[in-house]
């Protein structure tokens, strides 16, 4: 009998520290390195990590380091260098683009060429789960399995936790029971949760779908602005009821709703992203400057989720080429692509302009 913790269990408390400011150990082999993210580090933890010696880095995404004019040695990231007199403000106005235009020069930044950078890129993918600003100070440490124990760390070993990083979690379901909707009274919300540790996932189910036939579907991504606040940044809560709606009209429909917040990136990220918009860049350029791709979104969830529940086959609701690709890739037909242009407005046409000329969105 073990109470240890798996793998994927580790990452949890992994993403859980980071997200509290504590720090976690990556391991590769007898080596490591010392993580902390850069949007939780405290005054004190910054002094604890200069207190080690060595040359700490401070990683960020290859997106975020095109804005700040750092060489990305690495390709898809840079590992810029500390200097000698570094505080929270330096690190904060490296990490956080929210006084970009204020300060534009951040410089002269220094960016390491040499040198493995796997656990950087690692400690990047962790804080990017952990809804985070993508960047981390990451300082390499001799013994570091000793480290971590001796001061009660997570400890990760770099090879597994890529693995389990690069597949995607189990998906289970919970429970599910009868709600009956405005759209149709013969509605039922399935729960599903992942064997990682992250957020639940919902079907709500329309009418008795067969299982032998193409499903009217959706994949909805969560909008917390949108879906229930009715933000007219977004045209996400018009979507959401009028899929409702046509399966409700059709009498049989499943609408997958994740929760991914402002294209997986996380509604605090989402709202750095709105503010980066009302400085004049558009969403693919905030989410840039954040240090995030156009997209973080796992759309495999979605066709594991229909997986689950019986179906193959989909009449998919979407204006989105990539969810058609993904679905496809995953072992899900489409048959068909309904369109759903609902909700433009005076305050997002920009946004879905911009959805269509970027994003390849059939607007």
């Amino acid at each position: 009998m073990s109470f240890m913790p798996d793998i994927a269990e580790m990452l949890a408390r992994a993403r859980a520290d980071l997200r509290m400011g504590l720090g976690i150990v990556l391991l590769d082999g007898a080596e490591g390195a010392l993580v902390l993210a850069a949007e939780t580090l405290s005054s004190q933890r910054l002094a604890d990590l200069r207190a080690l010696g060595g040359a700490p880095v401070l990683a960020v995404t290859a997106r975020r380091a095109e804005t700040l004019k750092a060489r990305p040695y690495d390709g898809d990231l840079a590992r810029i260098a500390l200097p000698a007199d570094v505080s929270l403000a330096w690190i904060a106005a490296i990490s956080d683009p929210a006084d970009d235009l204020r300060s534009p020069m951040k410089g002269p930044l220094v960016a390491e060429r040499t040198g493995p950078a796997h656990l950087h890129r690692l400690a990047l993918r962790i804080a990017k789960a952990a809804r985070i600003l993508p960047a981390v100070l990451v300082l390499p440490i001799p013994d570091a399995a000793r480290f971590a124990g001796e001061n009660g760390l997570t400890a990760l070993d770099a090879v597994r936790a890529k693995s389990v990083i690069d597949t995607a979690s189990p998906l289970h379901p919970v429970i599910f029971a009868r709600v009956p909707l405005e759209a149709s009274e013969a509605g039922r919300v399935h729960v599903f949760r992942p064997e990682d540790g992250g957020e639940e996932h919902y079907a709500i189910e329309i009418g008795r779908p067969k299982r032998d036939q193409p499903v009217l579907a959706r994949l909805h991504s969560a909008c917390f602005t949108g879906d229930l606040l009715g933000s007219l940044k977004c045209d996400c809560g018009p979507q959401l009821r009028g899929a409702l709606h046509q399966m409700g009209e059709e009498g049989a429909g499943v609408l997958l709703y994740l929760n991914q917040e402002g294209r997986g990136i996380g509604l605090a990220n989402k709202m750095r992203a709105y503010s980066l918009q009302d400085q004049g860049f558009d969403t693919v350029e905030a989410n840039h400057r954040l240090g995030f791709e156009d997209d973080e979104r796992d759309f495999r969830l979605g066709s594991d989720i229909l997986t689950r529940m019986g179906f193959r086959k989909v009449r998919l609701l979407t204006n989105n080429p990539a969810k058609i690709a993904m679905m496809e890739k995953n072992g899900i037909a489409v048959t068909e692509r309904v369109p759903l242009k609902v909700g433009e407005n005076a305050h997002n046409r920009a946004y879905l302009a911009t959805k269509a000329r970027k994003s390849g969105h059939l607007l």
